[in-house]
């Protein structure tokens, strides 16, 4: 992967890591963010990332996006249940 492509990919992540921050309504960015995130490291383990803070930061921000929707999910599926019962 040339390094034209690792830094744009890596800025792809970052904005949808931006997008999947967002409990509940993120989670398809998240999932979009995490995906150049392994290509990205797959690719180029050998090579120099200038763009690998934002890489880490959309990756970062997509993992706790996909935590605290599956959190959220658990707290709502308890208050569901609570109610029901």
């Amino acid at each position: 992967m040339d390094r034209v492509t690792v830094i744009r990919r890596s800025l792809a992540a970052f904005v949808w890591g931006l997008f999947g921050f967002v409990p509940l309504l993120g989670l398809v960015p998240a999932l979009l963010a995490l995906t150049p995130c392994w290509a990205v490291r797959s690719n180029s383990r050998d090579q120099w990332n200038p763009a690998s803070a934002y890489l880490r930061a959309g990756m970062f921000l997509a993992g706790f996006g996909l935590l605290s929707t599956i959190l959220l999910g658990f707290v709502i599926a308890l208050a569901i249940a609570d109610s029901l019962f």
